[in-house]
């Protein structure tokens, strides 16, 4: 987790430090080349690459938090997992939790709850602000496991 956490800092985008949202992500892909796009899915996203091109397919019908959350996880596997050469595809919340599902959870968790709301919010509060309640359990569980 350590090389993950410091091969997101070198991004200088406020990530852990102030909330993030959907301009930071599209901010992003627009900065490494990846194509966003939004399609009726049966799952909430994927992170692939086909011929050299990286795109991130998201579930149009996702919104709010929900929709974020998955940007972040599938940015998260570009910006972690992306592989030298070769085509690729990770499926947010498909299979068994893997090492590398459990880091773009973590990326996005931090993206989207960063370590100063943590330390001064409740999770009631961040509940009462409308981050889901396992979003909220799930980030709580990273600070106490990672301190970030």
């Amino acid at each position: 987790m350590r090389f993950a956490i410091e091969k997101i800092s070198q991004l200088r985008t406020g990530w852990n430090e102030r909330p993030l949202g959907e301009d930071d992500v599209y901010r992003l892909c627009k900065r490494y080349k990846v194509t966003v796009q939004e399609m009726p899915l049966r799952v909430g996203g994927f992170y692939y690459r086909v011929m050299g091109r990286d795109f991130i397919a998201v579930d149009s019908r996702l919104a709010g938090p929900q929709k974020l959350a998955v940007l972040f996880h599938e940015l998260g596997h570009f910006l972690l997992h992306m592989p030298e050469s070769g085509a690729t595809a990770n499926f947010h919340g498909v299979g068994l939790p893997t090492r590398k599902e459990h880091e773009a959870d973590v990326f996005a968790s931090c993206a989207l709850i960063p370590r100063t709301l943590i330390e001064c919010r409740t999770a009631q509060e961040l509940i009462e602000d409308g981050f889901p309640a396992e979003m909220v359990a799930e980030r709580f569980a990273i600070f106490e496991r990672y301190a970030i």
